[in-house]
């Protein structure tokens, strides 16, 4: 149950479970693709706990969700030996160009992330790049970068500000 804290400031609880339930039924025939349900812990990233706890308002975790999913789109992070070729999307309309195939879509997203890395700047991209697309901790983050304890936060939360202009979020 979540604490009175919580309850009192009309925030999502961050142990949210959601669901992404995709159809399977019957026989599926040779060629088809099979869809499966998967559960994903919306408090997982550093991003979404600071969010869910009050830290960023939904415009700044909004502009971190983008640049993570540019981030993913383009495929930057480290690969696995498997082909992980159908990314989630949100329903945002901010994704790449429809008619593009794979490639296109990719460089894309790699054009829109330099972009946005560039927009923060060598000061603010690290510990934007860290946190949102590395899934660093805060404290961690610090620690790698030789920063005094708690001043991360406000690095980032500045940071998160300019990507909220570069990505052109409305209030």
């Amino acid at each position: 149950m979540p604490s009175k804290s919580h309850a009192n400031r009309n925030l999502p609880d961050p142990r949210l479970l959601a669901e992404r339930g995709l159809r399977e039924s019957g026989p599926v025939p040779r060629n088809a693709k099979v869809r499966r349900t998967v559960t994903v812990n919306l408090a997982e990233s550093p991003l979404s706990w600071l969010h869910a706890r009050g830290h960023l308002s939904d415009r700044q975790m909004l502009a971190g969700e983008t640049l993570r999913r540019d981030y993913e789109s383009a495929a930057l992070g480290p690969h696995v030996t498997m082909s992980w070729e159908n990314i989630p999307i949100s329903r945002q309309k901010r994704a790449a160009p429809s008619g593009l195939n794979r490639t296109e879509r990719m460089m894309s997203a790699k054009a829109r992330f330099d972009d946005a890395l560039f927009a923060l700047g060598p000061d603010l991209s690290d510990i934007a790049w860290r946190v949102i697309c590395v899934g660093e901790s805060m404290p961690a983050a610090e620690r790698e970068m030789s920063w005094p304890v708690r001043s991360g936060k406000l690095v980032f939360k500045i940071a998160l500000d300019r990507l909220v202009t570069f990505y052109r979020i409305a209030g």
